[in-house]
């Protein structure tokens, strides 16, 4: 950020709540500027989406540059061993953290929104590779898993690590009921279906505009009380693009300007613990359709103090 370009303010002069208006409007500037895996710096996700997909506010994104976006990262999962080790770039090892703090996360969440009485549960896996999460977390918790996956190879391994065959007899009742080949900026969900919409390390390959667009058609498949899970890798400020796989990695607050977008609001989020010191950390976010309640069951209830109230004569 080249602060020179800022014409000079006095913070005292400014009243109060246009001084906290400024203060997130040089926060968001900040964190929008990014790099890419070459080492490019770009002022501005603005700046990087034009040079990727032709993406304009006027004429929208370049589509034939758009397709070659996807295409190119089709192209680099098509090559992808068909594996946990594979899916998770060489970090098998990450698979049972991953999964402990996802189920720690969503067991929270269930009985919040839809209550303790048993009731028939489905769920779809958006990006979900080889049925990594489907098979170790999902299916324990909901009677239906939709699979979701663009890579033909990594679906048609996932069908067979899902069948019948290779599932737990307590988990009969549980099942795989349908296996879509689609991308993400493609797929339209049955109206109604989903109790759980897991989205997790793939809507980084989905530009602002695409990602805006699936979670508003996605929102449709939404059950009463129904949410959204979205797991993904957060930058440390503003994005990181990568030149080999396409796809982008976005600051918390990054994500948090596209929710408002998309007409969501993050119910709950927590970090992923138990990583490698390495890689991207990760963050969980519960997105819903309508605004959490103030002072509801997220909210921490104050404690009472026990000093006595003044009694007035």
């Amino acid at each position: 950020m080249n602060t020179a370009a800022l014409p000079p303010v006095s913070i005292c002069t400014i009243p109060a709540r246009r001084r906290l208006v400024l203060r997130f409007a040089l926060k968001r500037k900040m964190e929008v500027s990014g790099t890419d895996s070459t080492g490019r710096q770009f002022s501005s996700a603005n700046e990087m989406w034009r040079e990727e997909i032709g993406e304009d506010e006027a004429a929208g994104s370049d589509q034939t540059k758009l397709r070659d976006w996807y295409s190119k990262g089709i192209s680099y999962w098509q090559g992808v061993e068909a594996s946990v080790e594979g899916v998770l770039g060489g970090y098998g090892c990450v698979n049972d953290s991953d999964v402990k703090g996802s189920e720690a996360f969503l067991k929270t969440l269930l009985p919040l929104r839809f209550g303790k009485e048993k009731r028939h549960l489905v769920a779809v896996d958006c990006g979900a590779g080889i049925g990594r999460v489907t098979k170790n977390l999902l299916l324990r918790h909901f009677n239906e898993v939709d699979l979701v996956e663009p890579v033909s190879h990594f679906l048609e391994s996932a069908r067979e690590n899902l069948s019948s065959s290779n599932i737990m007899q307590e988990e009969e009742t549980h099942k795989a009921t349908n296996f879509y080949c689609v991308p993400l900026q493609e797929f339209s969900p049955e109206t109604g279906r989903y109790d759980v919409i897991w989205v997790q390390w793939c809507i980084g390959h989905l530009p602002d505009e695409d990602f805006i667009s699936f979670f508003k058609r996605a929102k449709v498949g939404l059950k009463a009380n129904g949410f959204f899970i979205v797991k993904e890798n957060i930058a440390r400020g503003g994005f990181v693009l990568d030149k080999d796989d396409q796809s982008i990695t976005r600051s918390d607050v990054y994500f948090r300007e596209l929710f408002d977008r998309c007409g969501l609001y993050v119910h709950s989020a927590r970090d992923q613990k138990e990583m490698p010191k390495e890689l991207f950390p990760v963050k969980m976010y519960c997105l819903v359709t309508e605004k959490p309640q103030k002072g509801g069951n997220d909210a921490r209830k104050r404690k009472h103090s026990n000093r006595p109230a003044i009694i007035k004569s």
